[in-house]
């Protein structure tokens, strides 16, 4: 954890040069599929009710999903659409995003951006600008690319630089709260009871859903 510790105290700094258009380094991912870890240390209320993480889809939903991402994880990439379809379709799944910048200080540039966009209420449209650049785009051409997609840059790079401060401390209590999870690196969903440590398609989370459904409905009280 002592790389992803070295990035998350690097974060402050790269708020100050978010917009500067440095460019940075490639980036790799490396899921890895391991069985749940004793979360002890855990705060389960923080985790799921955290008023600074964005959060989407049914705010009443049946089932919470949350998913701990990173912005240049190609597994990311891949499943998070398919998850995203499923929320909306569903109409009764709430999702909450856990910006994971854990593979590059180009990462946390990400993770830093699109949380400055909830600033302006644009996290979302920042969220599918980000997870569709290029691993070597640099800070400068992902700014241009939310501008491209109706973000206000001067807003962002103000909001950016104003709320580094509390940008940098949710980033700080995702790793925390990924660190009392075990977690082995990105993709990870937390379905429900669930923790799902692999990159699921379309089908693949429909299934693990019904699961935390049917779990749900064995756990109920009897009417």
């Amino acid at each position: 954890m002592k790389r992803r510790a070295l990035l998350l105290t690097a974060a402050g700094a790269l708020a100050g040069a978010a917009l500067a258009g440095a460019a940075l380094p490639a980036l790799a991912a490396t899921p890895a599929v391991k069985p749940p870890s004793p979360a002890a240390t855990l705060d389960v209320d923080a985790l799921l009710n955290d008023k600074q993480t964005p959060t989407f889809g049914n705010p009443q939903g049946d089932v919470t999903i949350v998913a701990f991402f990173d912005y240049h994880c190609g597994y990311c990439r891949k499943s998070l659409p398919e998850l995203e379809r499923l929320v909306a379709e569903d109409g009764k799944i709430r999702l909450v995003y856990k910006d994971w910048p854990i593979l590059s200080e180009s990462s946390v540039v990400a993770a830093q951006l699109a949380l400055a966009a909830t600033y302006q209420g644009r996290y979302l449209d920042a969220h599918k600008v980000l997870m569709k650049m290029p691993a070597r785009a640099s800070t400068e051409r992902m700014s241009e690319a939310l501008g491209a997609a109706g973000i206000d840059r001067k807003k962002l790079a103000k909001d950016l630089k104003t709320h580094a401060g509390e940008i940098g401390a949710l980033l700080r209590r995702t790793n925390d709260q990924a660190e009392a999870l075990g977690l082995p690196g990105t993709p990870v969903y937390l379905v429900g009871p669930f923790k799902v440590a692999a990159a699921l398609d379309y089908q693949g989370f429909k299934d693990v859903v019904a699961d935390a459904r049917a779990r749900a409905a064995e756990s109920a009280p009897p009417n």
